[in-house]
């Protein structure tokens, strides 16, 4: 193998960065001379989560096409000046592979590291592709899919493989069945404005049952105080509320129910828990990927999906409310879960990385 360095390149949000963070240490556990490089966007959480778990982080200042307005221009202005930083970083970094885990920032990294004949793997965590992997396709060796629906957008390069989780979740032990709920909700790694607003306007409907109910919130760095506040003073004051749980596996363990977003990473990580779901798709999502990906886990009975234009305190309280008196449809939808489980996608997907560095010598 000519270079044992590996480039991943995506970026956004935690959807982006857990699938890597599982594909790379999953390579250096199989070889501990692979040196990882990731390629990201701008935000803070981006760098904290590279950093805490070891990888060196480049920030790359690009943005998503949104829209034809002066922010759709700025976005098109800087893809020239972010192509030709890719050139110099892989250039300097000289990799045997560049992977692009989705996002505005695999862009410019794919398009460089295939214009400089370096192989490239592209993963697709959504039933339905984004825009960033759809234009790189024709550009990437291979394609990893999370969905085996999803092979048909990629043209004879797609390969099922499943979505890389992070190895903690793999681990988690059966939490046994009390007769209390604990609810964990949690809008993505940014939090989620109408979950959070929902969940605090459905308080005083469980109110009566608050002794038998135990929660856990991770209402995003913006959202945190205001939250946090709100559950205190709307009788729930042992509410366990938080910007963003780094150990996010050890909540699942701890929790009954999931209230969360549909985004790809969370569907996956609900599918390798096997833990029972109400989801709320995002419905700004490009082209509905979240209620989707979420139609995927309804199809056998493994969560419940509400569409964001039903969703009322008065029904999320009541969902969660059937929920605490019938905890045997919990058990029946961690079940069913194991139908849609493929057998460890990151070891997977490493192997397939080091296939293409060899196929490059």
């Amino acid at each position: 193998m000519r270079s044992r360095g590996v480039v991943i390149s995506g970026g956004g949000t935690g959807g982006h960065l857990f699938p890597a963070l599982a594909v790379g240490r999953r390579l250096q556990e199989q070889d501990p001379a692979i040196r990882l490089t990731y390629i990201g966007g701008h935000r803070p959480l981006e760098k904290d989560l590279m950093e805490r778990y070891g990888a060196h982080f480049i920030p790359m200042r690009i943005e998503g096409i949104k829209g034809r307005g002066l922010k759709g221009l700025r976005t098109m202005a800087l893809l020239p000046f972010a192509l030709i930083r890719s050139f110099f970083l892989l250039v300097r970094f000289r990799p045997g592979l560049v992977i692009g885990v989705g996002g505005y920032s695999a862009g410019p990294v794919v398009l460089a590291a295939s214009l400089l004949r370096i192989p490239t793997l592209i993963l697709e965590q959504n039933s339905t592709p984004g825009l960033t992997n759809r234009l790189l396709i024709r550009r990437a060796k291979k394609a990893v899919v999370a969905f085996e629906s999803s092979l048909a957008y990629f043209k004879g390069k797609g390969v099922f493989l499943g979505n890389p989780v992070r190895e903690e979740f793999y681990r988690l032990r059966t939490k046994p069945r009390t007769p209390n709920l604990t609810l964990l909700v949690f809008g993505g790694s940014q939090g989620s404005r109408v979950l959070n607003e929902a969940m605090l306007a459905a308080l005083p409907f469980l109110k009566p049952e608050r002794d038998n109910l135990c929660l856990f919130h991770q209402a995003g760095k913006a959202e945190f105080d205001r939250i946090k506040e709100a559950y205190v003073q709307s009788g729930f004051p042992d509410a366990e509320v938080a910007p963003f749980f780094f150990d996010m596996a050890g909540y699942f363990e701890k929790s009954d129910l999931v209230i969360s977003r549909a985004g790809a990473t969370t569907i996956a990580e609900l599918i390798v828990a096997q833990k029972a779901a109400l989801l709320i798709p995002f419905a700004l999502a490009s082209e509905d990927h979240q209620a989707k990906n979420a139609a995927e886990l309804a199809r056998i009975d493994g969560a419940e999906v509400i569409l964001e234009k039903d969703l009322t305190p008065r029904l999320l309280a009541e969902r969660i409310l059937y929920y605490l008196k019938n905890p045997q449809k919990l058990t029946a939808m961690e079940r069913n879960l194991a139908a849609l489980k493929t057998e460890d996608p990151a070891g997977r997907i490493s192997a397939l990385c080091f296939e293409l560095m060899k196929e490059r010598g």
